[in-house]
């Protein structure tokens, strides 16, 4: 094996590794949405809330669901059978072996873009989870402050 042949190799485990570590990322930080939106709707449903209170609540909510959508995104599979499994699965064993990629730079690419998309994804959902803390933490002062 080249050294050509061994650095490609080598970024194209390191690509796909990326993929695998957002994709965790991804699932733990859906996980913490979810419960974050039970834990806001809980406990606004309990206290005694002021017209202040809700536009700020609502607003952080709607920043918690806009992250969890993009969560969703950023982990939903692509099934239009363009290219990897999905179109695999659809081939011959000998339509399969022609449809490999040879030169491993344009998988290379490819998931690297792939890995980007969904770092990107990750990366504002993260701050919209922020976000919505934020707002979340100014509606309980709001509400215990009793501002109007």
């Amino acid at each position: 094996m080249s050294a050509l042949d061994e650095t490609l190799a080598s970024a194209h485990a390191e690509v796909r590794a990326e993929i695998a570590r957002t994709d965790t990322k991804t699932a733990l930080l859906l996980a913490f949405v979810g419960a974050a939106l039970v834990a806001a709707w809980t406990a606004g449903r309990d206290l005694p809330m002021n017209p202040a209170a809700y536009v700020v609540g609502g607003a952080g909510m709607a920043l918690l669901v806009g992250a969890a959508g993009l969560l969703l995104s950023a982990v939903r599979p692509n099934l239009r059978g363009g290219h990897g499994f999905p179109l695999w699965a659809t081939l011959s064993p000998q339509q399969l072996y022609e449809a490999l990629p040879v030169d491993l730079s344009a998988d290379v690419v490819g998931l690297s873009r792939l890995a980007v998309a969904k770092f990107t994804r990750l990366r504002t959902a993260v701050d919209l989870t922020c976000a919505a803390g934020v707002l979340l933490a100014v509606a309980v002062v709001i509400v215990v402050g009793g501002a109007l």
